[in-house]
C-alpha cells in the first residue's frame, strides 16, 4: 500500500498558483502593454490624486524604490507626468496623462480582484485557516523576509 505524499500535492498547488499568476501577468502585458504593478501604480494615482511616491508606495505595498522605477517606465511611455506640488514646491507628484487615463479604462481586471471577492465570501474560520497555512508554508520555504505586495504578479524583466 503506497504512502500518500501530501507534500507533492502541496507543491503542485503552489505551482498552479504561480502558473496562474504568470499567465495572468502575460495576458495583462499582451492586452494593454503594462505589467500588473504598473497598472496598480496607475490606479493608485487615479484614486489618490496628486500624492507623493511614498503614499503610492504605501497604497500598493511596494517599496518606494520600486514605485519610482515603475514611474520612470510609465513616464517613458507617456502615461504619467511629474508635476511640482502647488502646496510644497519641494515635492514632485506623478499625475496621469490623458493616455494614462485611457489605458486604465482598457486594462482588464486584476487576478487578485476575483480572489478577494471569493475569499471575502468565506467564513472567518476558513479565512484564518488559509492564512495560517500559507504563512506556515512561507516560513517552511524561508520566504518570510521576501518583499511581496498583496497582488499577484511576476514582473517581466524588460518592463
Amino acid at each position: 500500500m503506497s504512502e500518500t505524499l501530501y507534500w507533492q500535492d502541496v507543491l503542485v498547488s503552489l505551482r498552479r498558483i504561480i502558473r496562474a499568476t504568470d499567465l495572468h501577468s502575460k495576458r495583462m502585458v499582451k492586452s494593454c502593454g503594462l505589467t500588473i504593478p504598473q497598472v496598480m501604480v496607475l490606479r493608485a494615482i487615479a484614486a489618490l490624486g496628486d500624492v507623493t511616491v511614498k503614499r503610492i508606495s504605501d497604497d500598493v505595498s511596494l517599496s518606494q524604490a520600486t514605485v519610482t522605477s515603475i514611474l520612470d517606465r510609465l513616464e517613458d511611455k507617456g502615461l504619467v507626468e511629474r508635476v511640482r506640488s502647488l502646496t510644497d514646491k519641494r515635492a514632485v507628484n506623478p499625475r496621469l496623462t490623458t493616455a494614462g487615463q485611457e489605458i486604465l479604462v482598457s486594462a482588464p481586471p486584476l487576478l487578485h480582484e476575483q480572489f478577494i471577492t471569493r475569499f471575502e465570501a468565506l467564513d472567518d474560520w476558513e479565512k484564518t485557516q488559509i492564512l495560517s497555512s500559507l504563512q506556515r508554508i512561507a516560513s517552511m520555504m524561508d520566504a518570510e523576509s521576501i518583499d511581496a505586495a498583496p497582488l499577484l504578479d511576476i514582473e517581466s524583466p524588460n518592463s
